[in-house]
């Protein structure tokens, strides 16, 4: 990937929560308000963390059925060296493709564990994990449809490919912004700008709300500064 976001490039997206990430966006008007974003089948497993910043490691999944041979689907390792090709951090973005996706999960203790040493710091997904308290523990933020007990027969069909988890079309090496509101898709064209613009925004959204709760308030002069505000 050509000129990655720097460290404090990085630092700087992963100050601001996930609406005023989508108002800076919005301001921009690259894309439609409809889309960029995941929907409400997705959900946030640990809402108490700070945001995650990552680059998008798209997999494919699999695993509510066994295989039509003997024995089980063998244990792919070759993605761990894609995840790696990635500027780090990676966020693993799982599309569970099964016939009933959630059934059985990928990621679970070993795998947050690994993951973690490759230096992705979360993992969004329609399809299941398990592992919790270990997530929790390392700091690994999950976004996903559902747990599971068991890893059933989930392997690993393709990885560096289109995926769509929770409504968001996602490509290999996309810039993501997740927090307890959900993840969403950052053009990697404005990123540089939009700490800049948040500011601006957040600005103008404080003083509304300092009118609000002021005791000079009105709604002549709430409507006076809504007009000349971006909320």
């Amino acid at each position: 990937m050509k000129n990655p976001l720097t460290p404090e490039q990085l630092a700087a997206l992963r100050e601001l929560d996930a609406c005023t990430m989508a108002n800076a966006i919005e301001s921009f008007e690259v894309r439609l308000r409809n889309e960029g974003f995941t929907d409400g089948t997705l959900r946030c497993f640990f809402p108490r963390l700070p945001p995650v910043v990552g680059y998008a490691a798209t997999i494919k999944v699999r695993g509510s059925a066994p295989p039509t041979t003997a024995g089980l689907y063998p244990q792919r390792t070759d993605w761990w060296n894609y995840v790696q090709s990635l500027p780090a951090p990676q966020i693993i973005v799982a599309q569970d493709i099964a016939s009933r996706a959630g059934l059985g999960a990928l990621l679970g203790e070993v795998h947050f564990n690994i993951q973690r040493a490759l230096g992705a710091v979360g993992i969004v997904t329609n399809g299941a994990v398990r592992g919790l308290p270990t997530a929790e523990a390392l700091g690994f933020q999950i976004f996903a449809g559902s747990v599971s007990v068991s890893h059933a027969y989930t392997h690993i069909v393709e990885f560096g490919t289109p995926v769509e988890v929770g409504g968001l079309k996602v490509n290999s090496g996309d810039l993501l912004h997740g927090d307890q509101h959900g993840v969403q898709s950052i053009p990697l064209s404005l990123a540089r700008q939009i700490p800049v613009v948040a500011a601006r925004i957040t600005a103008k959204k404080q003083a509304i709300i300092a009118l609000c709760q002021s005791p000079e308030f009105t709604l002549e002069k709430l409507r006076a500064t809504v007009a000349h505000k971006e909320i």
